[in-house]
């Protein structure tokens, strides 16, 4: 490899089309940023703010809440940069900072969204118990355990990945530094580090999604005995956003990981990525407020306090 110039950045492509568009697609993009970081932002105040909402179930969703905003931070305002640059160029070091933290948040998601429904079966399955067994101590341990595992995982085929000698061609057809995109600009190939990366993805996938479904399961098996309607309307009107938010990212990802890469052009993949990494946390708040009664009591109070304080 002695003669061959080193790649020190990487050009991401985004989405290219004519200059026109590119500023429509930065305006698009800007406002639903805008309300993603509203929207989640608003739910963390809210369980922040009302002492009745200091309970496992709305301290998970906080949580969930504050990493949607760090989640969506990994790409967004960098594609946005980008839609306005004429170079549209990345550094070698921020790429690979933007893979692991993008990775990491997007593990973090996957380990946080069994927590909530781990949390759902003990509320429903075991009510006497519950208030013992998951307590807001234990729910925030396992919160911090679920952020520090999902960091763990990628730093070793990261550092891998960046021992590969990237001698040009620089561009990447995506609007985020993607493994898949990566690898494919590696000089030699490297069949051990892509088979490592896509068995770690798809267990952590996998194992999380099962036990997300056997939680369910034994949920729904446990509705069905409820005798009255009422009950089980109650106990379902507590799961349902949440398994319309699992539906939509776990759908997402094994559209992504799961499904043979090679299969899928780079248009599919940015499509899909840009789904679950922007468009579910923007629509999340809604899912979660429109269905929970609580919730929209905490946040007309907020709306009420903020129009009171600027009337002032």
């Amino acid at each position: 490899m002695s003669g061959v110039s080193t790649v020190t950045e990487f050009i991401l492509l985004s989405f290219p089309c004519s200059r026109e568009v590119q500023v429509l697609l930065f305006l698009l993009f800007f406002v639903s940023y805008i309300l993603t970081l509203m929207g989640n932002g608003a739910i963390v105040c809210a369980v922040k703010l009302n002492p009745r909402l200091h309970t496992p179930m709305y301290l998970l969703l906080a949580n969930f809440s504050f990493l949607e905003i760090c989640y969506i931070n990994t790409t967004v305002p960098n594609m946005l940069q980008n839609f306005l640059s004429e170079t549209k160029t990345i550094s070698f070091t921020a790429c690979f900072f933007q893979f692991y933290f993008f990775f990491s948040m997007g593990t973090t998601e996957t380990f946080l969204l069994p927590l909530m429904a781990f949390d759902r079966y003990l509320a429903i399955c075991q009510p006497l118990h519950y208030p013992i067994i998951m307590n807001n101590r234990l729910c925030m341990n396992l919160v911090a355990l679920c952020w520090v595992t999902a960091f763990l995982c990628y730093p070793i085929p990261i550092y891998f990945i960046t021992q590969l000698p990237f001698c040009g061609p620089n561009t990447i057809d995506h609007f985020v530094c993607d493994p898949g995109p990566l690898l494919a600009l590696s000089c030699i190939p490297a069949p051990g580090i892509e088979l490592s990366c896509s068995l770690l993805s798809s267990l952590i996938i996998f194992i999380t999604f099962f036990f997300i479904l056997g939680s369910y399961t034994l949920v729904l098996r446990a509705v069905l005995r409820v005798p009255s309607a009422a009950g089980r309307r109650k106990a379902f009107s507590t799961c349902g956003s949440h398994l319309v938010v699992v539906s939509l990212f776990y759908g997402a990802l094994m559209v992504m990981y799961i499904s043979p890469t090679s299969g899928n052009s780079s248009g599919i993949q940015k499509i899909v990525t840009l789904f679950y990494s922007s468009v579910t946390p923007l629509i999340n708040p809604l899912i979660y407020s429109l269905r929970n009664k609580d919730m929209k009591a905490a946040l007309r109070k907020i709306h009420m306090s903020t129009k009171i304080s600027q009337s002032k």
